[in-house]
C-alpha cells in the first residue's frame, strides 16, 4: 500500500488542524494514505478530555482547542510533528494497536541514536529518565486518523512549566538535545519514515 510523504515546515497550528479535517472529510476508500512532517510556531493546545480554558492565551502564547484527544501542552519550533492521515479500517488497524505501534517506533527511533526510552502504564507516550520526550494525541473520524505524535528534539522546553502537561502536574518535559547533540531534525525524519513504512508495510509514492 502506498502513503505519501508531506514535508510542511513551519506552520501555524490552527491552519494544519483545518487542512487535517478538510483532508479526512474530502477523503474516501481511494484515498492515498499520508504523513505530516511539520514544526509548529508557539502555540498551547488541549484536547477532549482537558477542561475548557477561559483564556486565549498563557505568557502571551495563543491557547486553542484541538479535536484530538489528550490534554493541554505546547508545541514550538525545534519540536517534530508528525501527523498520521491513515485509514485504519483499510489498514486492518484497531486504534489502541496504532497507539501502541507509535510509542514502539519512537522507542526505536530513539534508540536507533543511543537513547533507552520507555513507556508507561496509563500514561500515552514516551518517556526518558522519567521525563516525557514524546506525546501521542490522535482523532479518529470515519475510521481514519488525525493528529498523532510530537517528539521533543531541540526546542525551548521552559512553557511546558507554563501548564501541566499532559494533565499532570508531575510530569517533566526533556528534548533529544539533552542525551544527543548532533541529532538533526531532517535526521530523526529520515529515521521514521524508514521504520514506518516497514513497519506498517507502506511504499512511498
Amino acid at each position: 500500500m502506498n502513503i505519501i510523504i508531506r514535508d510542511l515546515g513551519l506552520c501555524h497550528w490552527i491552519d494544519i488542524e483545518k487542512s487535517m479535517m478538510e483532508f479526512t472529510q474530502h477523503r474516501n476508500k481511494n484515498t492515498i494514505d499520508e504523513l505530516w512532517f511539520l514544526e509548529h510556531y508557539p502555540v498551547f493546545t488541549y484536547g477532549a478530555s482537558e477542561k475548557k480554558y477561559c483564556f486565549s492565551h498563557i505568557n502571551n502564547i495563543p491557547v486553542f482547542q484541538s479535536i484530538r484527544g489528550g490534554k493541554i501542552t505546547f508545541h514550538g519550533p525545534g519540536q517534530l510533528i508528525i501527523y498520521l492521515l491513515i485509514n485504519l479500517q483499510r489498514k486492518k488497524i484497531k486504534f489502541y494497536k496504532l497507539v501502541q505501534s507509535v510509542e514502539i517506533l519512537i522507542i526505536k527511533l530513539l534508540k536507533k541514536i543511543k537513547i533507552s526510552s520507555y513507556t508507561r502504564d496509563n500514561w500515552p507516550g514516551v518517556y526518558v529518565k522519567k521525563k516525557k520526550i514524546c506525546s501521542l494525541g490522535f482523532r479518529i473520524i470515519n475510521g481514519c486518523s488525525l493528529h498523532g505524535l510530537a517528539l521533543n528534539v531541540d526546542m525551548n522546553l521552559e512553557p511546558f512549566k507554563y501548564i501541566n502537561p499532559c494533565g499532570s502536574k508531575n510530569i517533566i518535559m526533556t528534548q533529544i538535545k539533552d542525551f544527543n547533540k548532533n541529532i538533526s531534525i531532517q535526521k530523526i525524519k529520515k529515521i521514521f519514515i524508514h521504520q514506518f513504512c516497514m513497519f506498517f508495510n507502506y511504499k512511498l509514492i
